[in-house]
């Protein structure tokens, strides 16, 4: 493993399915054994109990403030700790944001997902935040941020803003979880999503696929997510970019088969939420991305960019849809 496996913390034990959980490990684990064909029917048989074939939400994601976390997880680009060549820059202007945000809406945007690379915001840099929640959600766009962790009081001061989801990823299996990131616990991250959730915004929060995990961590990952009370109503599905200057750079691939398992597994165990094909969609071929829109994904990342990292045209994506008779919601 990469050198960051190897700093120690004494920390608190991942926390654990609990054993009186609706989905347990062993029981997502049958999923990803059943023949392929027969998850992905299962999987498009619940996503049409739920939702309506053939409809995909489009989410735009902007980097409000790049780079200079001091956070060590292994995947990230943002990280101070690693030479990934990426320039530092300070937080977008409200109206640089809103021009964005707008330019998204006349692509076909219906969600508007704003990312600070942050550990957690200050409460100077919040208010300017809480300013492009406001006016972004003035232009009748639904409104996401991820900002870290939040602090004491801050998941109201978003609600009270008008937020409508809020990103914070639980990235891996609750035993996997200090192989990739040490400088916080998983713990930490489900005490942010539990403040979210106790100020009434709804949880956006998934996982990468690929950081190393077996396919009983994947197994771990999704029952995860989907024993949350209730599970988030949005879930990423990742798949892992490898960035050249991170400890996860030269990781192998997984077999992109197990990324619409992994897809369909969401689908199946978390039957009302959205899941959206996020990272990596840019390497993937528009015969993989049919393939996990029949596994049950329903929402996807629109436009060049996803924080600091490609993403496919929306002139391609827009092919793309119509090549399959998808349609926008």
């Amino acid at each position: 493993m990469t050198s960051t496996s190897t700093i120690k913390f004494a920390r608190k034990a991942a926390p654990a399915v609990p054993t009186d959980a609706k989905w347990s490990v062993a029981d997502v684990q049958t999923l990803f054994d059943m023949p392929f064909l027969d998850l992905l029917f299962r999987a498009q048989q619940v996503h049409r109990e739920h939702f309506k074939a053939g409809e995909i939400q489009r989410s735009t994601l902007l980097s409000i403030k790049t780079g200079g976390c001091s956070e060590d997880c292994g995947y990230c680009s943002q990280s101070a700790r690693y030479d990934t060549g990426l320039e530092r820059e300070q937080l977008m202007a409200v109206e640089e944001v809103l021009e964005h945000a707008r330019a998204a809406k006349a692509k076909g945007s219906s969600r508007f997902c704003m990312g600070a690379a942050w550990r957690g915001p200050k409460e100077k840099d919040l208010q300017p935040v809480l300013e492009m929640v406001r006016e972004v959600k003035k232009l009748g766009l639904e409104t996401c941020v991820t900002l870290g962790m939040l602090g004491q009081g801050q998941a109201e001061q978003l609600a009270d803003a008008g937020l409508d989801y809020y990103n914070h990823n639980i990235d891996t299996a609750p035993e996997y979880y200090s192989e990739v990131i040490t400088t916080h616990t998983l713990q930490d991250r489900l005490d942010t999503l539990d403040k979210v959730r106790d100020a009434g915004i709804n949880v956006c929060s998934g996982g990468i696929i690929g950081l190393g995990e077996t396919q009983t961590g994947r197994a771990g990952l999704i029952a995860q997510l989907a024993n949350m009370n209730p599970p988030p109503e949005s879930v990423p599905i990742n798949n892992l970019v490898q960035i050249p200057g991170t400890p996860l750079a030269d990781g192998s691939k997984i077999d992109p088969l197990d990324f619409v398992r992994t897809v369909a597994a969401a689908r199946i165990t978390m039957p009302t939420s959205f899941v959206r094909l996020s990272a990596g969609r840019q390497e993937m071929s528009d015969e993989l991305q049919a393939m996990c829109f029949m596994a049950g994904a329903n929402s996807i990342f629109y436009g060049e960019r996803l924080l600091t990292t490609d993403n496919p045209d929306a002139d391609h994506d827009q092919r793309l849809f119509e090549r399959l008779g998808l349609t926008s919601i």
